[in-house]
């Protein structure tokens, strides 16, 4: 009999999870992360993790299931939030949830649970694995979800062979009101719970606040960037290789006061991202301001009116060499080769076409519509039909 250690969050969807794994056979363990105990920065008297653990131990002894809690705060702290203040501090805006199940679930967790003799560790995502034999080799592939709705396969993008080897996603093949309906059938607690927001583990925290805690705040200039602006007529160069097109295109414009009006004020520029539309409290503009660049350096943000300001679009990105991550290392590409996919830029966007162009310094996304506010530390994740296929860090 395998067994499975499934990571137990005191939502509907591990819960079912779980339930589904003991159906099909297998010996079940439940066990629930605790990551974060800094009280300081939770919002109002709302404990999330102590009623969230509870909410799991509740599934475990309905389900008969041994259950555990485990406290990877250290890690978590070590690992997750520190590398979202260095991110912002860079000005770069990080996307905790991708690095979370890379560093944290299928990492800290599951050699937690492979200690605890567990042949597999699996957790409540909307997604699919399959396992192909190419070249004698098994391969495993992260597929989309079955739910077009709910597909989380992009929080997934940065898992390797060996970590899909030891995973299971046992709800990739359900809609979110059919895993609900297992819950109420099992009379499980979770059932009717509302889906977490927040940070992935730290409940319900308020970021700004939470970064304030690390980041001093440090008063700023808010620009407005007329759409009319030259530079977005500018003719384009004629250029003499793709590569040099493709960095034309990926590249940012560099905005100055010259180039714009100031039309307010702000506390810190890393506390802001590309896109970002709400926060600013500017007033009597005609169209919504949208943030179009941030700069770090001279502590200033760029912004323009309306979401098809020029400023937001962009027709390609990079990826630095480093930061480039094949789920499917038999598909790599080297330098000079190109391939057809689609990619994504952040969760719940709609797939689009593109391009990937490899060099020997990294990594070129051209897309064939511009994408708007392409965020620097943000993942993109590449796909070939609903199969996860790659992602990287958006430099």
């Amino acid at each position: 009999m395998k067994r499975v250690v499934v990571g137990l969050s005191g939502g509907v969807d591990s819960s079912v999870a779980a339930y589904l794994l003991q159906e099909q056979g297998y010996e079940v363990i439940g066990l629930f992360m605790k990551n974060w105990h800094d009280d300081t920065v939770t919002i109002s008297n709302e404990c999330p993790w102590l009623e969230d653990s509870n909410d799991a131990l509740l599934v475990a002894e309905k389900l008969g299931i041994p259950f555990q809690t485990v406290d990877l705060s250290e890690e978590y702290k070590e690992r997750i939030v520190d590398y979202m203040f260095n991110e912002y501090e860079k000005g770069r805006t990080p996307n905790p949830d991708v690095l979370c199940n890379r560093e944290i679930k299928f990492d800290v967790f599951m050699k937690i649970a492979l200690s605890l003799g567990a042949d597999y560790v699996a957790t409540g995502h909307y997604c699919r694995k399959d396992t192909i034999i190419k070249d004698g080799q098994e391969v495993h592939r992260l597929l989309a979800g079955v739910d077009g709705n709910k597909d989380q396969s992009y929080f997934l993008c940065q898992l390797s062979q060996e970590q899909l080897a030891k995973a299971l996603f046992p709800i990739g093949e359900l809609t979110k009101p059919q895993v609900r309906e297992i819950a109420a059938k099992m009379e499980l607690v979770t059932a009717e719970k509302k889906d977490s927001q927040g940070l992935c583990f730290i409940g319900k925290v308020r970021l700004p606040e939470f970064l304030q805690q690390q980041l001093q705040p440090k008063e700023g200039v808010i620009y407005e960037v007329n759409a009319e602006l030259e530079t977005y007529k500018a003719e384009v160069p004629q250029f003499t290789s793709v590569k040099e097109q493709l960095a034309y295109e990926a590249a940012n414009i560099n905005y100055t006061p010259d180039m714009a009006k100031v039309v307010g004020k702000h506390q810190g520029a890393h506390y802001y991202t590309i896109g970002q539309r709400k926060g600013l409290n500017v007033g009597g503009t005609k169209e919504a301001l949208f943030i179009i660049a941030t700069d770090v350096e001279s502590n200033a943000i760029y912004t323009g009116q309306g979401h098809s300001h020029p400023g937001l679009f962009r027709k390609a990105l990079f990826i630095q060499e480093s930061e480039i991550h094949w789920v499917r290392e038999d598909l790599a590409l080297t330098d000079g080769q190109t391939m057809d996919v689609m990619v994504r830029i952040r969760y719940r966007q709609p797939l689009q076409k593109a391009r990937l162009h490899r060099f020997d310094n990294g990594m070129y996304i051209s897309f064939e519509e511009p994408q708007s506010a392409i965020t620097e530390g943000q993942f993109a994740a590449w796909h070939i039909g609903d199969e996860l296929v790659g992602s990287g860090v958006i430099s």
